[in-house]
Parts: C-alpha cells; structure tokens; sequence
C-alpha cells in the first residue's frame, strides 16, 4: 500500500521522478488501481501542469498505452506527431470522437479541439485550426440531454488559470460565446458533481467561485473583471457579475450582453438541490 500511495501521489503532482521512482520500485505501468488504469488515473487528475506530458510519456515508455493514436499526440502536446497522422488520415484526425476520463467538464464524445482546451495543448490546437477543425464544435449529448459543450468550456474554469493560453487562442479563433446549453455535467462521477443549467461560457466561468469549484483556489487564479453594479441600480453584483477578463473583453467588443441579464447561475447537485442567483441578478 505505501508503493500504491507513493505511485498515486507522483500521480497527482504531476511528477515524472515520483513515477520513475515507483516503477523501479516495482509499480506496474498497466495493472489496474481500484479498477483504474495507472494512466488513467494520471489523465483524470485534477491538476493541470507543464509536467503532465513528461509523466504520460514515462508510463507510456514503461508500456502503458493510451487507446487511441490521436488522443496521444494530444495529450502529449505532440504537434509533429499529430500533423503525421493528419497527413495519413485526412479528415479523421479532426473530427473522430474521443473519451478521456476528466476531473472538470466531461470530455465524453468530444473532439480533438476539446482534450487541447481542457489540457492546455496549444501546439496541437494550432495544427488543428490550421487544418480545418471547428472551434465551434459540439460535444456529444449525454442520456440525461446534457452536453454539447463547444471546446471554449474546457478552458475557462482550468485550475491555477492554467488553460488560459488555449481560451485566448480559441477567442482569436472565432469561438462563440453566447452559446447556451441545457445543462453541463461537471465532475461527472466524482464526489463533487455538479450538474450546471442554462449555461453559456461566460455564466461558467462565473461558477468558478461556487464551493465544489474550489472556491479559495479559484478566487486567485481566475483573472476577472469585476462589474461594480448591476443595469444602473448601484448594487454590487458580487460573485454572479464576475467575469474571467479575456472573455469578458471578446464579449464587449463583439456587443454581446454581458450585464448578467438572461446568464443563469443556478446549479443543481446530484441531491437536485437549487441555489438559485442572488437578489442582484434577478
């Protein structure tokens, strides 16, 4: 057991000499954690770093693999590899769907763009919008008709602000922020599930400061602009008018309404209990 917790721990901070250390000890590189896949475990972590593609490329060398050739050039960030199996593959590459399990928004049934927004892959992103891919593409709709989130979801709410490079290219890129969807599954499966209704990119952004978002983290990485009141009433708006300033800019200068009007923030958990927006926003 200490092995297992020394494995998961390397695991979890992304450290590539915690893994290689744990492997020389005796760890397997395929054997199943609880059920899990040790590169599984790796990928569905919740933190997002530089150091992640190091400690993938370590278990794939000791003979993990990941199931499919693109989700690996992804995940590694491996711009050149991507562009090899575009040249051999056509259009696959950029419209095949895929599934990774994710600590944040669900990546069921999405596109290569999604797993770049979620895991900040900016070089892969860029072969991918070179080549054609839609930055508005939807992910697949769940049973429960939740889903269908564009790939600038994946980035706004990125732990540390980590994924910002990848909002800002998708800004640049023409994603749409006044997409609305149903609802959005966050955290599928773990304890802290939520699920978010009537959401946009902008209203899901703010949803970084609710609790199960870690709200202490992400009141310091998350750069927001802050409205100080709300339609010319001189309330303060607090939390619900906050908005992560690149998104907030690309909003304003293409006119869209960005006063919280019409941006739900309510939110449902898995015991379907409401929290409705504040007083200021309704």
């Amino acid at each position: 057991m200490p092995l297992e917790a020394d494995y998961l721990g390397a695991f979890e901070e992304h450290s590539p000499e915690g893994i290689r250390a744990a492997l020389a000890a005796g760890a397997s590189p395929t054997m199943p954690i609880k059920g899990k896949r040790p590169i599984d475990c790796l990928i569905e972590g919740y933190l997002r770093s530089p150091r992640f593609a190091t400690c993938l490329r370590v278990l794939i060398d000791a003979g993990a693999t990941v199931d499919h050739p693109v989700l690996e050039s992804l995940l590694l960030d491996d711009d050149v590899g991507l562009r090899r199996l575009l040249e051999a593959g056509g259009q696959e590459p950029l419209e095949c769907r895929l599934r990774v399990p994710c600590a944040f928004a669900s990546c069921e049934g999405v596109t290569p763009l999604h797993i770049c927004a979620e895991f900040n892959c900016v070089r892969c992103a860029r072969v991918l919008l070179d080549a054609g891919a839609d930055v508005n593409a939807p992910a697949e709709i769940d049973e429960d008709g939740f889903g269908g989130q564009t790939p600038i979801f994946h980035a706004v709410n990125s732990i540390l602000n980590y994924c910002r490079p990848m909002l800002e290219a998708l800004v640049e890129a023409g994603a749409d922020l006044e997409v609305r969807l149903r609802g959005l599954a966050w955290g599928k499966g773990a304890d802290w599930e939520t699920t978010i209704l009537d959401v946009t990119p902008i209203s899901y952004a703010q949803c970084g400061l609710y609790a199960q978002f870690f709200t202490a983290v992400s009141r310091m990485y998350i750069a927001i602009s802050c409205i100080s009141t709300e339609g010319g009433t001189g309330q303060s708006c607090r939390y619900e008018t906050c908005r992560t300033s690149i998104l907030y800019r690309a909003a304003r200068e293409r006119r869209f309404r960005t006063d919280g009007s019409g941006q739900s923030t309510t939110w449902v958990t898995p015991h379907h209990q409401r929290l409705q927006p504040s007083a200021a926003v309704r």
